[in-house]
């Protein structure tokens, strides 16, 4: 997917993050099927992502341990979380908490195949 509105270099803007993985190559292979994101690779040869509408990127690195508690959770947006939920589990992602019927905002958690724990969000 294809950036159309590229962010400038404001101050405070959350640019860059770095994904514990078990093997690169599965979690880059993970988030592209999953949630579109481009998979580019680096001049020094480092595979790197860019989200699903350029505004964020970063990479997967080894030799972390999993990101697997909720101190720092980072949620990311979906037109339609049942699909995605559907979709993740077909790519090796975990369901560990489902969406709340009766809660206003429409979110859920899930593992990435590395472990890694991060949440969905749909707006509305």
């Amino acid at each position: 997917m294809e950036a159309t509105n590229r962010p400038g270099t404001e101050n405070g803007k959350i640019c860059y993050i770095e994904i514990p993985s078990k093997e690169i190559e599965q979690s880059a292979r993970f988030y592209r099927e999953t949630f579109g994101w481009s998979i580019r690779t680096r001049n020094d040869g480092q595979i790197a992502f860019d989200d699903g509408v350029g505004h964020v990127s970063g990479t997967w690195v080894l030799g972390r341990a999993p990101a697997t508690q909720d101190n720092l959770l980072v949620y990311i947006m979906v037109e339609d979380i049942r699909k995605s939920i559907e979709t993740l589990v077909s790519n090796g992602g975990k369901l560990v908490q489902e969406v709340d019927p009766k809660s206003r905002v429409v979110v859920a958690r899930f593992l990435d195949p590395a472990g890694n724990l991060f949440g969905l969000y749909q707006e509305g």
